[in-house]
């Protein structure tokens, strides 16, 4: 399958090259020309299917004219060698739990996918060393360092912006050395998004080191989300639950909520979307008036949100052809201050004894407030409330168990390299590399 830019201007790729290059060469994002529609037998039958057995068929659609079956199939398995379930909170409303994986968030799915598909080409091609460029504002950095480590033939750099990740995610992707160094950037995580982007046009630095990207901008990390989406859909029917489901995804960077809408595009029966926002409210902003206007990111207390200028629009811009009536049709928005986000969390713990993660706690109370007569919610819980521990401690005044594989990560030795937010800096190091 070829891929094409949002921007337009770009020369079509293969799958190969839309991963190893993450950007196109006119800035746009790479879009599949084909989105494939899945049978309704797939449908008929899904309940019965495992999450690798789903996840699979899904993965044909996307990758199944590139990747030979076998290596597919054993790229998809060993990605998902843990479980995503959906559990009950309340009689209406379902939280679809990402943080099962070796890192406790969502985006292990999409990272652990990526790292063997690019492992994948380079032992194909036997291509020269990729330099994998992260930006993160929370999970993907741990999601990416920890899918890539060890990996031969790559190396990752992870952008982070000084003191605004919590203690925990700073330590999934500080202490692990090897293939992985960190760099510490004095500004926002735009800032850090911001200097992956213009590191891919700089002419210059990708004679010097091929570069790609493992943000949600690659397609290699946003599609594998789509995966979950079918297999909550699944485990619903499997419930009686799945007449008129609603999917409700805490939004940042709007490469998750994309997956959704493109298991939608493939089939997927969702009677629509609600992306929930913390106060970095574009996008909601956006729904209500017609007009972008992406600014600089505030700091909030669900730090993976704060995105002021999300990459993935452009890509739900595309999809439905730039037609704001028709996005605002299939998805409605919410936001919320960090006080409404605590209320949340307080009272859902108090009055059901699930415990949210602050990133869930904008899915839930969205769900809570938007659910008409007879729907049902899901929404995606894309963290493991023990990331935010201080926070939510702080909040329902009790202590947070620690799973052990995150308490592991605790016990490194934090390496970073501080960087400021002038891409000079930023492409002088790389240069030095």
């Amino acid at each position: 399958m070829k891929y094409y830019s949002t921007n337009g201007k770009a020369d079509r790729a293969t799958l190969r090259e839309a991963v190893v290059k993450g950007l196109a060469g006119d800035k746009g994002l790479y879009m599949p020309e084909v989105i494939k529609r899945l049978p309704e037998s797939f449908f008929d039958e899904i309940q019965d299917l495992s999450f690798q057995e789903v996840a699979y068929r899904v993965a044909d659609a996307f990758f199944g004219e590139d990747v030979p079956a076998d290596t597919l199939k054993q790229i998809v398995y060993d990605t998902l060698s843990f479980d995503c379930p959906v559990v009950k909170v309340t009689d209406t409303i379902y939280s679809l739990e990402l943080f099962h994986g070796p890192t406790l968030a969502f985006k292990d799915v999409g990272a652990r996918f990526m790292a063997r598909l690019l492992g994948h080409f380079i032992k194909q091609e036997g291509t020269q060393q990729v330099n994998v460029l992260v930006a993160t504002s929370g999970d993907t950095g741990s999601a990416v360092a920890n899918g890539f480590l060890g990996v031969e033939g790559i190396h990752v750099y992870v952008l982070y912006p000084k003191g605004k990740v919590s203690a925990i995610q700073e330590c999934q992707f500080t202490t692990l050395g090897r293939n992985i160094t960190a760099l510490e950037v004095d500004g926002v995580f735009d800032d850090c998004q911001a200097l992956v982007k213009s590191a891919f046009m700089d002419e210059e630095l990708n004679r010097h080191m091929k570069l790609t990207s493992a943000n949600s901008i690659n397609v290699a990390r946003f599609l594998p989300q789509a995966f979950y989406y079918f297999y909550a859909y699944a485990q619903m029917k499997k419930l009686g639950k799945a007449g008129q489901l609603v999917v409700c995804v805490p939004s940042g960077n709007f490469g998750n909520i994309t997956a959704g809408i493109f298991g939608k595009v493939m089939g997927l029966p969702v009677k629509r979307f609600i992306a929930a926002n913390n106060a970095n409210d574009i996008f909601y902003n956006y729904l209500q008036t017609g007009s972008y206007n992406p600014r600089p990111s505030v700091q909030t207390i669900a730090n993976a949100m704060d995105v002021g200028d999300p990459s993935n629009f452009a890509r739900i811009y595309d999809l439905y052809k730039g037609d704001h009536d028709a996005i605002a049709a299939e998805i409605s928005g919410a936001t919320y201050t960090d006080a409404q986000i605590a209320e949340t969390v307080c009272n859902c713990y108090e009055q059901t004894g699930y415990l949210l993660d602050p990133h869930g706690a904008c899915g839930f109370r969205a769900l809570s407030e938007g659910l008409r007569e007879g729907e049902c919610g899901v929404f995606l819980e894309t963290a493991h409330p023990a990331k935010f521990k201080s926070t939510v401690e702080g909040i329902i005044n009790a202590p947070v168990a620690v799973p052990e594989k995150l308490a592991a990560f605790m016990k490194g030795q934090k390496q970073s390299v501080p960087m400021s937010r002038d891409f000079a800096d930023f492409k002088a190091y790389l240069m030095s590399r």
